[in-house]
């Protein structure tokens, strides 16, 4: 969990880019202005990242904290199953966003709502066996402890 909180807040920085980028090329004077636009254009290009570093094993935040993603048979993922992946992780926070939609409910009920979903989400990462969390459980995929040590470069050895 701690590397997912370490996450997010290296997200920020990528969402913060991607949102300058997209009302500076669209030239959005207000920020409602085009908000489904920016909307999608930060899911794609937050699907580009996790895809992107999926498939490659581990995002910024993975290799911190000695995490790598791979399929259930231990090989590194496929850009589909990454992409796979990404896109089921979105039932960490689309439900409740979802039963916002319906009623007229504040930001404060909206954050508080999201945050019981996320934290049962959590939870029900105990009911399954290997202790995965659901999304990877779907996608074929898991997070495994990666102690490999990186390999000396050429200038190290001289």
């Amino acid at each position: 969990m701690a590397c997912w909180l370490y996450e997010g807040m290296l997200l920020f920085g990528v969402v913060f880019i991607t949102g300058y980028l997209f009302s500076t090329l669209s030239q959005t004077r207000n920020a409602l202005d085009h908000r489904h636009g920016l909307q999608a254009f930060v899911f794609l290009i937050l699907g580009i990242y996790f895809t992107w570093f999926g498939a490659k094993g581990q995002t910024l935040a993975m290799k911190t904290w000695h995490i790598r993603v791979v399929n259930v048979y231990g090989q590194a993922l496929t850009q589909q199953r990454a992409c796979w992946r990404y896109l089921l992780s979105w039932v960490w926070f689309l439900p409740p966003i979802a039963l916002t939609r319906p009623w007229d409910i504040s930001a404060l009920e909206t954050l508080v709502l999201t945050m019981g979903w996320v934290a049962v989400w959590a939870l029900l990462s105990r009911f399954q066996p290997q202790g995965q969390y659901w999304h990877d459980v779907w996608a074929g995929t898991r997070l495994i402890h990666d102690d490999r040590k990186p390999a000396p470069k050429q200038n190290d050895a001289q």
